[in-house]
Protein backbone atom coordinates (compact mmCIF):
# COMPACT_ATOMS: atom_id res chain seq x y z
CA UNK A 1 0.00 0.00 0.00
CA UNK A 2 2.99 2.58 0.60
CA UNK A 3 4.78 1.73 -2.43
CA UNK A 4 1.41 2.62 -4.42
CA UNK A 5 0.83 5.82 -2.10
CA UNK A 6 4.57 6.53 -3.12
CA UNK A 7 3.70 6.43 -6.74
CA UNK A 8 0.71 8.30 -6.52
CA UNK A 9 3.03 11.26 -4.46
CA UNK A 10 5.23 10.97 -7.00
CA UNK A 11 2.43 11.16 -10.02
CA UNK A 12 1.09 14.27 -8.27
CA UNK A 13 5.03 16.00 -8.14
CA UNK A 14 5.04 15.43 -12.02
CA UNK A 15 1.40 17.22 -12.80
CA UNK A 16 2.14 19.64 -10.66
CA UNK A 17 2.92 22.37 -12.94
CA UNK A 18 -0.01 21.24 -14.90
CA UNK A 19 -2.78 20.80 -12.27
CA UNK A 20 -1.69 23.08 -9.43
CA UNK A 21 -3.58 22.26 -6.68
CA UNK A 22 -5.84 19.18 -8.21
CA UNK A 23 -2.46 17.05 -9.29
CA UNK A 24 -3.20 14.78 -6.37
CA UNK A 25 -6.82 14.08 -7.98
CA UNK A 26 -5.42 13.93 -11.90
CA UNK A 27 -2.34 11.61 -10.47
CA UNK A 28 -5.50 9.36 -9.08
CA UNK A 29 -6.59 9.19 -12.57
CA UNK A 30 -3.88 8.67 -14.26
CA UNK A 31 -2.68 6.13 -11.76
CA UNK A 32 -5.90 4.28 -12.13
CA UNK A 33 -5.86 4.05 -15.79
CA UNK A 34 -2.40 3.13 -15.70
CA UNK A 35 -3.12 -0.19 -13.36
CA UNK A 36 -6.35 -0.61 -15.82
CA UNK A 37 -3.84 -0.86 -18.74
CA UNK A 38 -1.56 -2.93 -16.42
CA UNK A 39 -3.99 -5.84 -16.01
CA UNK A 40 -5.57 -5.11 -19.76
CA UNK A 41 -4.17 -8.90 -20.98
CA UNK A 42 -6.54 -10.59 -18.04
CA UNK A 43 -9.31 -8.29 -19.71
CA UNK A 44 -8.60 -9.49 -23.04
CA UNK A 45 -8.00 -13.25 -21.83
CA UNK A 46 -11.32 -12.73 -19.91
CA UNK A 47 -13.25 -11.97 -23.02
CA UNK A 48 -11.60 -14.53 -25.24
CA UNK A 49 -13.23 -16.94 -22.29
CA UNK A 50 -16.32 -15.69 -22.58
CA UNK A 51 -16.37 -15.73 -26.67
CA UNK A 52 -15.28 -19.45 -26.40
CA UNK A 53 -18.11 -20.37 -23.96
CA UNK A 54 -20.52 -18.86 -26.68
CA UNK A 55 -19.41 -20.38 -29.04
CA UNK A 56 -19.50 -23.81 -27.57
CA UNK A 57 -22.82 -23.43 -25.96
CA UNK A 58 -25.09 -24.99 -28.86
CA UNK A 59 -23.09 -28.08 -28.67
CA UNK A 60 -23.10 -28.07 -24.69
CA UNK A 61 -26.73 -27.71 -25.18
CA UNK A 62 -27.22 -30.53 -27.52
CA UNK A 63 -24.92 -32.44 -25.18
CA UNK A 64 -27.09 -31.73 -22.26
CA UNK A 65 -30.19 -32.79 -24.48
CA UNK A 66 -28.97 -36.19 -25.58
CA UNK A 67 -27.24 -37.47 -22.26
CA UNK A 68 -29.86 -35.93 -19.84
CA UNK A 69 -30.61 -39.17 -18.81
CA UNK A 70 -27.10 -40.66 -18.05
CA UNK A 71 -24.62 -37.77 -16.10
CA UNK A 72 -21.70 -39.47 -16.18
CA UNK A 73 -21.73 -40.13 -20.20
CA UNK A 74 -22.55 -35.96 -20.19
CA UNK A 75 -19.89 -35.20 -18.22
CA UNK A 76 -17.14 -36.93 -20.27
CA UNK A 77 -18.92 -36.38 -23.59
CA UNK A 78 -18.70 -32.36 -22.55
CA UNK A 79 -14.92 -32.70 -21.03
CA UNK A 80 -13.81 -34.16 -24.77
CA UNK A 81 -15.84 -31.13 -25.93
CA UNK A 82 -13.41 -28.53 -23.98
CA UNK A 83 -10.38 -30.58 -24.35
CA UNK A 84 -11.52 -30.09 -28.45
CA UNK A 85 -12.44 -27.05 -28.90
CA UNK A 86 -9.52 -26.28 -26.33
CA UNK A 87 -11.72 -24.19 -23.85
CA UNK A 88 -11.70 -24.46 -19.89
CA UNK A 89 -14.56 -24.47 -18.20
CA UNK A 90 -13.51 -21.52 -15.94
CA UNK A 91 -12.50 -19.43 -19.15
CA UNK A 92 -13.50 -16.14 -18.73
CA UNK A 93 -13.58 -17.07 -14.85
CA UNK A 94 -10.16 -17.33 -13.66
CA UNK A 95 -8.89 -13.75 -15.43
CA UNK A 96 -12.00 -11.58 -13.45
CA UNK A 97 -10.82 -13.23 -10.29
CA UNK A 98 -7.04 -12.29 -10.70
CA UNK A 99 -7.79 -8.73 -11.35
CA UNK A 100 -9.51 -8.49 -8.27
CA UNK A 101 -6.55 -7.73 -5.48
CA UNK A 102 -5.55 -4.86 -7.47
CA UNK A 103 -8.97 -3.21 -7.78
CA UNK A 104 -9.26 -3.76 -4.24
CA UNK A 105 -5.99 -2.55 -3.08
CA UNK A 106 -6.67 0.11 -5.47
CA UNK A 107 -9.77 0.95 -3.96
CA UNK A 108 -8.87 0.71 -0.26
CA UNK A 109 -5.42 3.17 -0.93
CA UNK A 110 -8.11 6.18 -2.14
CA UNK A 111 -10.60 5.39 0.01
CA UNK A 112 -8.42 5.88 2.84
CA UNK A 113 -6.85 8.52 5.04
CA UNK A 114 -3.68 8.81 2.61
CA UNK A 115 -5.66 10.98 0.14
CA UNK A 116 -6.35 13.39 3.23
CA UNK A 117 -5.60 17.28 2.44
CA UNK A 118 -5.60 16.89 -0.66
CA UNK A 119 -8.09 18.72 -2.81
CA UNK A 120 -10.02 18.35 -6.32
CA UNK A 121 -11.27 21.88 -6.93
CA UNK A 122 -13.04 23.22 -3.71
CA UNK A 123 -13.70 19.08 -2.72
CA UNK A 124 -11.35 17.52 -0.34
CA UNK A 125 -10.26 14.28 -1.74
CA UNK A 126 -10.91 12.52 2.10
CA UNK A 127 -14.32 14.29 2.25
CA UNK A 128 -18.05 12.28 1.21
CA UNK A 129 -21.05 13.78 -0.71
CA UNK A 130 -22.27 14.26 2.67
CA UNK A 131 -19.21 16.30 3.60
CA UNK A 132 -19.99 18.38 0.32
CA UNK A 133 -23.90 19.34 1.29
CA UNK A 134 -23.44 20.14 4.49
CA UNK A 135 -20.73 23.02 3.46
CA UNK A 136 -22.64 24.60 0.79
CA UNK A 137 -25.56 22.10 -0.41
CA UNK A 138 -25.80 20.75 -3.52
CA UNK A 139 -24.86 23.61 -5.66
CA UNK A 140 -21.93 24.65 -3.30
CA UNK A 141 -18.19 24.82 -4.74
CA UNK A 142 -17.32 21.23 -3.43
CA UNK A 143 -21.16 20.08 -4.64
CA UNK A 144 -20.55 21.16 -8.41
CA UNK A 145 -17.66 18.45 -8.13
CA UNK A 146 -19.93 15.85 -7.24
CA UNK A 147 -22.50 17.09 -9.62
CA UNK A 148 -20.18 16.54 -12.16
CA UNK A 149 -19.23 12.77 -11.34
CA UNK A 150 -22.82 12.29 -11.15
CA UNK A 151 -23.18 13.27 -14.34
CA UNK A 152 -20.06 11.09 -15.54
CA UNK A 153 -21.17 8.08 -13.56
CA UNK A 154 -25.00 8.73 -15.33
CA UNK A 155 -23.78 8.79 -18.53
CA UNK A 156 -21.57 5.80 -18.74
CA UNK A 157 -24.23 3.73 -16.83
CA UNK A 158 -26.92 4.40 -19.31
CA UNK A 159 -24.18 3.34 -21.94
CA UNK A 160 -23.29 0.19 -20.36
CA UNK A 161 -27.47 -0.54 -19.30
CA UNK A 162 -28.66 0.10 -23.04
CA UNK A 163 -25.10 -2.24 -24.33
CA UNK A 164 -26.03 -4.94 -21.92
CA UNK A 165 -29.95 -4.92 -22.67
CA UNK A 166 -28.86 -5.20 -26.21
CA UNK A 167 -26.39 -8.08 -25.42
CA UNK A 168 -28.75 -10.28 -23.17
CA UNK A 169 -30.85 -10.20 -26.12
CA UNK A 170 -28.59 -11.07 -28.67
CA UNK A 171 -27.56 -13.85 -26.47
CA UNK A 172 -29.27 -15.38 -23.45
CA UNK A 173 -27.44 -15.41 -20.17
CA UNK A 174 -28.46 -19.66 -20.10
CA UNK A 175 -26.43 -20.40 -23.06
CA UNK A 176 -28.78 -23.43 -24.17
CA UNK A 177 -29.23 -24.68 -20.29
CA UNK A 178 -32.16 -24.25 -18.72
CA UNK A 179 -31.16 -21.79 -15.46
CA UNK A 180 -33.59 -21.05 -12.74
CA UNK A 181 -33.75 -17.06 -12.00
CA UNK A 182 -32.39 -16.86 -15.63
CA UNK A 183 -35.35 -14.28 -16.60
CA UNK A 184 -35.30 -12.01 -13.27
CA UNK A 185 -31.53 -11.65 -13.63
CA UNK A 186 -31.60 -10.58 -16.69
CA UNK A 187 -33.88 -8.37 -16.18
CA UNK A 188 -32.19 -6.46 -13.07
CA UNK A 189 -28.80 -6.96 -14.47
CA UNK A 190 -28.42 -3.88 -16.94
CA UNK A 191 -29.88 -1.95 -13.94
CA UNK A 192 -26.95 -2.81 -11.73
CA UNK A 193 -25.00 -0.28 -13.56
CA UNK A 194 -26.22 2.30 -11.95
CA UNK A 195 -25.52 1.09 -8.59
CA UNK A 196 -22.01 3.24 -9.16
CA UNK A 197 -24.24 6.27 -8.44
CA UNK A 198 -24.82 4.92 -5.08
CA UNK A 199 -21.34 4.27 -4.30
CA UNK A 200 -20.19 7.73 -5.62
CA UNK A 201 -21.94 9.23 -3.31
CA UNK A 202 -20.88 7.37 -0.40
CA UNK A 203 -17.06 6.69 -0.55
CA UNK A 204 -14.46 9.50 -0.14
CA UNK A 205 -13.76 11.50 -3.12
CA UNK A 206 -10.54 9.92 -4.17
CA UNK A 207 -12.40 6.42 -4.18
CA UNK A 208 -15.07 8.10 -6.07
CA UNK A 209 -12.52 9.18 -8.87
CA UNK A 210 -11.15 5.76 -9.05
CA UNK A 211 -14.56 4.04 -9.52
CA UNK A 212 -15.60 6.97 -12.16
CA UNK A 213 -12.39 6.33 -13.95
CA UNK A 214 -12.38 2.63 -13.80
CA UNK A 215 -16.39 2.12 -14.57
CA UNK A 216 -15.25 4.64 -18.13
CA UNK A 217 -12.19 2.43 -18.86
CA UNK A 218 -14.68 -1.13 -18.43
CA UNK A 219 -17.16 0.40 -20.68
CA UNK A 220 -14.35 1.66 -23.28
CA UNK A 221 -12.51 -1.79 -22.83
CA UNK A 222 -15.85 -4.01 -23.01
CA UNK A 223 -17.17 -2.01 -25.63
CA UNK A 224 -13.95 -2.47 -27.93
CA UNK A 225 -12.89 -5.93 -26.74
CA UNK A 226 -16.35 -6.99 -27.97
CA UNK A 227 -17.01 -4.95 -31.09
CA UNK A 228 -18.26 -6.10 -34.12
CA UNK A 229 -17.27 -4.99 -37.48
CA UNK A 230 -17.58 -5.25 -41.39
CA UNK A 231 -20.26 -8.20 -42.09
CA UNK A 232 -20.96 -8.77 -38.66
CA UNK A 233 -17.83 -10.25 -37.74
CA UNK A 234 -16.13 -9.26 -34.29
CA UNK A 235 -13.12 -6.94 -34.74
CA UNK A 236 -10.67 -8.61 -31.89
CA UNK A 237 -11.58 -12.66 -32.23
CA UNK A 238 -13.51 -13.07 -35.76
CA UNK A 239 -16.53 -14.30 -33.46
CA UNK A 240 -19.99 -13.75 -35.00
CA UNK A 241 -21.43 -10.08 -34.19
CA UNK A 242 -24.31 -11.53 -32.46
CA UNK A 243 -22.40 -14.04 -30.09
CA UNK A 244 -19.72 -11.39 -29.56
CA UNK A 245 -21.43 -8.43 -28.28
CA UNK A 246 -22.31 -10.27 -25.22
CA UNK A 247 -20.27 -8.65 -22.17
Amino acid sequence: MSVFASLVERLADLLQPLFATTATAAAIVLFTMLVRLAVHPLSRASARGQKARIRIAPELAALRKKHAEDPERLRKAMTELHAREKVSPFAGILPSLLQAPAFLLMYHLFSGDRMAGHTLLAAPLGDHWADALSHGGVFGPAGRVYLVLFALVAAVATFTYRRTKAQLAAQPLDLGQPTPGAGAIAKVMPLLSFATLISVAVVPLAAALYIVTSTAWTAVERALLFRTGAGGEDGAEGVPGALATRA
